[in-house]
Order: C-alpha cells, then structure tokens, then sequence
C-alpha cells in the first residue's frame, strides 16, 4: 500500500504511453489482440485512478497528496514533482474514464483508414497527456505534458478527420476539411503555448530574487503568499496576460476560440469526444493551478476583462449554434458558451466561482463527450450531419433519439442533471464576485449569462425538434436503421448515470474541491467564504 501511496499516481500517468510502447510491437494484422490490449490498459489505469480515489484524504483535500517529488533537470532546478489535492482529483478521474469509454465505443466503430493500432496509440499518448497535466506540479512538467497532447490530436484529425473537400477563404485551391482544421488546431495552440512558456520562464527568473530559481508550483505559490510584491505589478500583469492567452486558447475562450468548431466538425468522433471531454479542460485548470495562486494580484487586475470575454462567448456561442445547420458544428459552438460560464466562475475569484467552473467542467467533459458520441454515430448510419436531412429519429431510431433528448436537456441546465450546477453557480459568483472587483461588471455579466441560459435551452430544444421529430424524411425510406448497438450502450449508459448522479448529488464532486479551492481563494485573495459569498 505505501509502494502504490508513492508511485500510484504516477503509473495513471505513465500506463497509458507504456501500453502504447506494447502496441507499436504488436504486427498490426492481430487487430483483436491490438483491441484488448487498449482495453486492458484504459480499464487498468481507470482503475488506478480509483485506487487513488479510494485511498485519498478527503479530510486533507487542500493538500496534495500521493506527491512525489525527484530530480529531473537539476541544471536549472526542475524536478519530476506530481500530485493531487481536491482540485485536479475529479478532473484526473474524468479523464482515465471517458477515454476508457472512447476505447469500449471504438470497438466496433473504427473511422476509415481502418488503421486501430495507430489509433489507440495516439489515444493512449494523449491520455498520458492529459493524466499528466492535471498531476503536474512542476511548470517544465506541466508544460511537457500540455503540449505533449497537441500531436495526436493533430495526427487523429488530419488522417482520420472528414475528408470533405472544399474552398477555404485563403487557400488558393479547395482543400480538405481534416487538414485545414488540423492546421489550425496546431497553430493556435502553438501560439498560444509559446506565449504561456514565456510566462513561465519570466516566473523563474523572477523567483531567483528571493531563493534558489525554481520551476516548483508549490514553491511559487509560497512566494507570491510570503513577498507579494515579487510577483506583483507591471511584471505581474504581464506574465499573466502571457499565460491567459496560452490556457484562453485551450479553454477556448472567445475570440480565440475560431480553431474549435474547425476541428470538432473535421475530428473522428472519438476525436472530439477527448477533444471536448478533456482537453478543453487542459486550459481552464491551468488558470485555477497556476495563474490564480501564483499572481493573484494580477488575476484581480484581469478579472473583469476575463468576466467579458466569457458572457461574450457564452452569448456568441449560444446564437452562432442558433445559425448551424451541421450537428457536430452546432454541439461545438455550445462549448464555447458552456465554457464561457466555466470562465466566468473562475473571474469571480470566489470559492462559489471555482467551485462552479470545478463542476462545470466535470459535466461538460460528460454532457458534451456523450453528445458528440450521439452525433458521431447518427452520422454513421445517416453519413450526413446536416440537421434538415435528419428529422423523424426518434421514429427511425428511438433508444438514440431518446439518449440524445436526455442528453440535450442535461445540457441546457435542467435542475437534477449534471449542467445544472455549473451554470447556477457561476451566476452566483458573478452576483457577488471578490471584494475589490467591480460590482457593475459581474453583476451585468451575471445578467447576461442568465440571458444564456435561456439561448441554450432555445438552441437544444430547436436542435431536437430539427433531429428527433417530425417524419423521416423520404430518402430513408428503403433504408433500415439498426438502433443503438451493444458497445454503444456500453460506453454511454456509465456516462448517463453519472450525469444523473452528479445532478441529483453534486456533493460528489464538492466533497473532492471544495477545501482546496476555500484555501486557494484565502491564500490568493484574502477571502473567507463567508466574506467571498457576502460579495464585494
């Protein structure tokens, strides 16, 4: 037990690309031997996680636990440092979980070129990634397993991705859909990620004023905590406007979010379900971890801006999902309004905020990941996404039009379901943002993303009268739909149940980050909960 204390964590990280390693030697002819393989290594590290799960402290969640922390690069003090508190917990088990799922969904739905041994190894590399981005507690680590998620997701959409070619304002000829959107994933993130680096490099240079130059998480926050004025003003402002544009562009925030629908409309559906589930995710967390606790006067000085950008995106995403005429597209602008109220938690710096974005981004990663499953196989038996052409499928399928209603009223935020708390919660933190913020801003965020609300309930419910209802359209009718198949319900019954646990019991996901984010709110900006929900 104390063997697993110690390295438990860091064999969730690190299973992933090993099995991966185990994949490469296997011929790809032995697809079967290839299929369980991904799945016993997925199922294993899903149940490591809930290994770390069963043993974790509640009692201690603001600590971090099953930490190791070794010597990596000692030339400039970077250690292999891991570990979890109440934060990053629900967040890792997120992500060991929907990607089991995507492997159980695969087994039978493979996207041409069949090719699932170069498939599942680009999962299993992106799962490392993703594990290890919410355990990091080095800035070097952190950034390394960041960036480490770019390539596979570059490689599944521009090999695997819609073929469809057509004219793209600004290439001289038509082009393929997979590759432009593939290009553009790359270059954002990449943008975006150089930016943050340097706001990393500038931390620790910074931090040599003080003590020895470190890349440590931990240590940097007990600097900004001990000699505030480090890290404080113009160099502040600047080395977090550095790394807002490298976790905005992750999140995606509005108006760096143009790669998203791109990409989500041109990934294979197990693409866009890790793209939307988790990876999205990748950028808010880096906020709650990094920015806030290590600058937090800077983080008061762009909180207001922050509220903006993200009743922007929760407004902007709601109308431009009203004007889809593609599913995929459709479900993918609705991230960019559901992660625009994950922001605006976040902007409040209160624990009721961050709480809000921490559940926010549980249920977005099960209400979006199982949405874009749903639409991934109607475009499988449908081959077309195009909303008018798919009317009357509840007739032709009813157990996938019945999921796809559940699913499409979790994500418009009906109380009892899993996107209910998210939502709420936000505007709250937004009513009565950290003392020191402007009332007038967030109280008018708060307004406008109420209005959202509203929108998202108009785009889901216009989106199943478009699908589900009505009569079948004549070009189906020599043709026989078989309903949901045995994989299928086996990847998304687990997701239904949870989205209904979380609904009914959200303390599912509190009892995890609740002390952590009180203390992180305390230590950054001052604020009891009593004093961040009495509002400023």
């Amino acid at each position: 037990m104390e063997l697993f204390d110690q390295w438990g964590l860091t064999l969730v990280i690190f299973l992933p690309i090993l099995g991966g390693l185990l994949l490469a030697a296997i011929p790809r002819s032995q697809e079967e031997t290839i299929k369980r393989l991904g799945l016993l290594v997925t199922a294993g590290t899903f149940l490591l996680s809930l290994g770390l799960l069963v043993g974790f402290d509640f009692g201690s969640a603001s600590e971090f636990q099953y930490e190791v922390n070794a010597p990596w690069i000692t030339a400039i003090n970077a250690n292999y440092h891991v570990g979890i508190d109440g934060i990053s917990l629900p967040l890792l088990i997120l992500s060991t979980f929907i990607t089991l799922l995507c492997v159980v969904y695969s087994w039978n739905h493979w996207e041409e070129p069949r090719n699932p041994k170069s498939f599942l190894i680009l999962m299993l590399i992106l799962e490392t990634g993703m594990n290890g981005t919410f355990a990091a507690l080095d800035l070097v680590l952190f950034f390394i397993f960041f960036e480490i998620v770019l390539l596979p997701m570059y490689f599944m959409i521009g090999i695997w991705g819609d073929k469809t070619v057509r004219k793209i304002p600004g290439f001289a000829r038509e082009t393929e859909t997979r590759l432009y959107a593939a290009i553009k994933f790359f270059l954002f993130t990449l943008f975006g990620s150089a930016f943050m680096l340097l706001g990393f490099l500038a931390l620790y240079f910074r931090s040599g004023v003080s003590q020895a130059r470190t890349f440590d998480i931990p240590e940097l926050i007990g600097i900004a905590s001990n000699t505030p004025e480090l890290f404080a003003g113009q160099f502040g402002w600047l080395v977090f406007g550095a790394m807002f544009l490298g976790f905005a562009v992750k999140v995606p925030m509005w108006p760096l979010h143009t790669w998203l629908p791109d990409a989500h409309t041109a990934a294979p559906t197990v693409g866009s379900v890790l793209l939307a589930a988790i990876m999205l995710k990748l950028g808010s967390y880096g906020f709650i971890r990094i920015a806030l606790p290590v600058l937090p006067e800077a983080a008061r000085d762009w909180a207001p801006a922050i509220a903006i950008l993200a009743v922007i995106g929760i407004i902007y995403g709601s109308l431009a999902c009203l004007a889809q005429t593609d599913m995929k597209r459709l479900i993918a602008f609705s991230s960019v309004g559901h992660m625009g109220f994950v922001m605006l938690g976040i902007a409040s710096l209160t624990d009721i905020g961050i709480n809000a974005a921490i559940i926010g981004m549980v249920a977005h990663g099960l209400i979006t990941g199982l949405l874009f499953f749903l639409a991934g196989s109607m475009s499988h038996r449908y081959h077309t996404r195009e909303m008018g052409r798919l009317g009357g499928n509840m007739k032709l399928m009813p157990i996938l039009g019945g999921i796809l209603a559940f699913t499409a009223f979790a994500s418009l935020g009906l109380p009892g379901l899993a996107g209910f708390w998210g939502e709420f919660m936000s505007l709250l933190g937004a009513y009565n943002p950290a003392s020191g913020l402007s009332l007038t801003v967030f109280r008018t965020a708060m307004v406008l993303g109420a209005i959202g609300t509203v929108l998202t309930a108009g785009y889901m419910l216009w989106m199943l009268q478009k699908v589900n209802l009505g009569e079948p359209k004549a070009e189906w009718n020599d043709h026989h739909f078989n309903d949901v198949d045995r994989f299928e319900l086996a990847a998304w019954v687990p997701i239904i149940i949870l989205i209904v646990i979380v609904g009914l019991y959200p303390r599912i996901v509190f009892g995890a980050s609740t002390d952590a984010v009180i203390e992180l709110v305390g230590n950054a900006f001052g604020s009891s909960p009593t004093a961040a929900l009495g509002g400023g």
